[in-house]
């Protein structure tokens, strides 16, 4: 395995303005406008396992266990663990904006005020890597413990055993790292090498055959790059992932045209209705479109020989991802269509691509519908964050920046 982030050799000024800019190139993944997130996903998770694009830094894969661990000892009943659970996190909140480096920090505006807790934000995660050995939801962890304590007490049985037959004698990796003493006080994202480590160890024992598993593998520096497709890893990966990749960087460009296009046609419907002047916003997404179709053209020789109808969905099926026969359906004619030179490069033009875009948002949003409800299209007007046509880059950012803690971690003595 071959490759890394230069920029970790930065100092400390310099990586937390690199991380300021990858906040601000955030992607806009948590949309799904047309209904492709399912085919998004299965690749998120094929690259990326155990990553949400709500995830921020690597160090809340211990925070959480950390806060949970502490209390299983103090043998805080199943009545009680919820509102204790949620103190710590909050008492880390402010230890951790009391930090050097506050980027990523989960609550830091909303405070004791935040709704989504890090362990819930964490949760799938902890399981996916191996770390969270109990296999409920939080809630349901939290009605369990009661019975652990209870049986716990007995050394010559485990919780696991006596409930359900399992194997499993606790509710977290026996390998997990100590808190530091102080523990949340005075925390911060910066891993230990001996943190660092568990954390590497964890994916490559649960996920080896993953490009997150060779990114946290590698050694030779590369700098940051906004899509995985473009990691100088990525011709040294073995043929299976350099497969996925092929066929993900394929669908994701060439998909692009159609959030473009959707965003064109709301475009020229707000100006028809009068709400603002979109005179420099449809110029901006007629421009896009002319881009996306001179790049679809430089990449036709891999383009050509893109097997989307067979090859493409037997990846996506393989990892359980399951389709709807109308997503199927509009996917298929939108390639097709995309994937024709000529028609791509007239595609603001073309009158089926746009009964395409007009009918699935109607199959999705049914009278919310933007390019039919006036109200919605209003919201969509005053929020300019929504008129962004964001890229797919699969979970990219918040896994670069989660890679990024774990290599700089183990670059400490």
């Amino acid at each position: 395995m071959a490759s890394s982030f230069t920029w970790l050799d930065y100092s400390g000024k310099d990586r937390q303005k690199m991380l300021d800019v990858l906040s601000a190139l955030k992607e806009h993944e948590t949309r799904d406008e047309l209904g492709i997130g399912v085919v998004r996903d299965a690749f998120s998770d094929m690259f990326f396992p155990g990553t949400s694009t709500i995830q921020t830094r690597a160090r809340y894969f211990l925070f959480v266990p950390w806060i949970y661990r502490s209390l299983e000892e103090k043998k805080v009943p199943s009545v009680k663990i919820e509102k204790r659970a949620r103190d710590e996190e909050v008492r880390l909140i402010y230890a951790l904006l009391d930090s050097d480096d506050t980027n990523g920090v989960i609550g830091k505006d909303a405070k004791k005020n935040l709704k989504r807790l890090p362990s819930s934000i964490y949760w799938q995660g902890l399981d996916a890597w191996g770390i969270r050995l109990c296999p409920y939801s939080i809630s349901d962890y939290h009605r369990s413990l009661d019975s652990f304590h209870r049986f716990s007490k007995d050394n010559l049985h485990s919780y696991e055993e006596e409930i359900d037959g399992s194997e499993r004698r606790r509710n977290w990796h026996p390998g997990l790292p100590l808190a530091p003493e102080d523990f949340p006080a005075n925390a911060s994202f910066s891993l230990t090498c001996e943190e660092a480590s568990y954390l590497k160890e964890r994916v490559l024992a649960r996920w080896p055959n993953t490009m997150l598993a060779y990114l946290l593998d590698s050694e030779t520096p590369s700098e940051s790059v906004p899509f995985p497709w473009d990691h100088p890893i990525c011709p040294d990966l073995p043929e299976p992932i350099s497969e996925k990749i092929f066929h993900a960087r394929n669908f994701s460009e060439a998909i692009n045209g159609a959030a473009i296009l959707y965003n064109l046609m709301l475009a020229e419907k707000a100006k028809a209705s009068g709400l603002q002047d979109y005179d420099s916003m449809l110029s901006y997404f007629e421009d896009e479109l002319v881009i996306w179709a001179d790049h679809i053209q430089s990449r036709w020789d891999e383009f050509d020989r893109w097997d989307y109808k067979g090859r493409f969905w037997e990846i996506v099926s393989h990892q359980g991802a399951r389709p709807t026969g109308r997503t199927l359906q509009f996917i298929r004619e939108w390639l097709q269509m995309a994937l024709s030179p000529t028609r791509a490069r007239k595609i603001a033009e073309d009158d089926y691509a746009r009964k395409l875009i007009y009918e699935r948002e109607r199959q999705l949003k049914r009278n919310l519908a933007r390019l039919d409800n006036p109200e919605a299209l209003a919201r969509w007007s005053r929020d300019a964050s929504q008129r962004i046509a964001g890229q797919l880059r699969y979970r990219w950012r918040p896994a670069e920046t989660i890679i990024s803690d774990i290599l700089l971690g183990l670059r400490r003595s």
